[in-house]
């Protein structure tokens, strides 16, 4: 029986760090192996993080291509594991956000993975990358080959914790 609840707590470890407050001291910049856990946050060196400047569809999110859905949002999980391409991560952080997660433009093999994001269309610009999401726009990449609800106003509209 402790085995198998060690083996639960391992597990779902990343369900129960604790979040730092959104005034404690964070450090300039990390680095590391990454981990995703949605389209715009992801985990460096044991740090969360999550993308400055993009907001990407949620986990459930789904998105439409003519009579098509989609699920955007485990696709934009996918999209950063392929921007992250296996190669250590820097960010450079510039704060926390009000849950505590440091909030970072970051790097993987010299490429902007923020930037990335939003090019594939697969996050759209949330305060930064406005040319990169005009861009995937007009080339109907990712979420805007078809119809999508915003991040912001599906997380609203699903009662998500997850708010920017």
């Amino acid at each position: 029986m402790l085995t198998l609840a060690a083996a639960a707590i391992f597990v779902g470890r990343d369900h129960w760090r604790v979040r730092r407050a959104q005034n404690e001291p964070f450090p300039a910049s990390i680095s590391g192996a990454a981990r995703p856990i949605d389209g715009d946050s992801l985990f460096v060196g044991g740090n969360e993080v999550r993308l400055l400047g993009i907001d990407a569809p949620e986990g459930r999110q789904t998105c439409s291509r003519g009579d098509q859905t989609w699920n955007c949002g485990d696709e934009a999980k996918l999209e950063l594991a392929r921007a992250i391409g296996g190669e250590i991560v820097s960010c450079d952080v510039r704060e926390r956000d009000r849950y505590g997660r440091l909030l970072a433009r970051c790097t993987a093999g010299g490429r902007d993975i923020n930037a990335a994001m939003v090019q594939a269309g697969m996050a759209v610009a949330y305060g930064g990358y406005a040319e990169d999401e005009a861009d995937a726009r007009s080339s109907r990449r990712g979420v805007w080959s078809g119809e999508f609800e915003e991040p912001q106003k599906w997380r609203a509209r699903h009662n998500s914790e997850d708010t920017r």
